[in-house]
């Protein structure tokens, strides 16, 4: 990858990602999740009204964070990266990460890249923002 070909509007790599009930149980026993929501059907469902059980938001974090380093591979290092969860999602759900480059700055050797994780309707559930640096040519 090299900065001088990167224009605004560039596409990073769209990769579809579906939590599944073993995924999730193990995501939020390593961050020590325990709200029954992401594990217990019958609360999430009845107690809760949720449709299924809810894919824990720092999960769709993650998922912005590995679509970024993926295609950013060994040509430079994520700087930051910031995003808001605004809907929910649920386990079976077909979920798509991607993002659009929105600036680059030659001089800094930086790449602005504007993320989403979209459900199957199109809405962007998680938007998000992260800056790269690249490295010499």
């Amino acid at each position: 990858m090299n900065i001088d070909t990167l224009n605004i509007g560039d596409e990073l790599p769209t990769r579809d990602v579906e939590c599944d009930v073993v995924q999730l149980f193990q995501y939020n026993a390593a961050l020590w999740n325990a709200h029954r929501i992401h594990f217990d059907y019958p609360y999430a469902t009845q107690e809760e009204g949720y449709p299924g059980l809810v894919i824990a938001g720092p999960l769709m974090g993650d998922w912005l964070s590995q679509c970024v380093i993926e295609w950013l591979g060994d040509h430079g290092r994520l700087v930051s990266i910031e995003y808001s969860n605004r809907a929910a999602a649920y386990v079976g759900e077909v979920l798509h990460v991607g993002g659009i480059v929105t600036a680059v700055d030659p001089a800094a050797r930086t790449v602005s890249v504007e993320l989403y994780v979209r459900n199957d309707a199109g809405e962007t559930i998680t938007p998000g923002a992260a800056v790269v640096e690249l490295g010499a040519g």
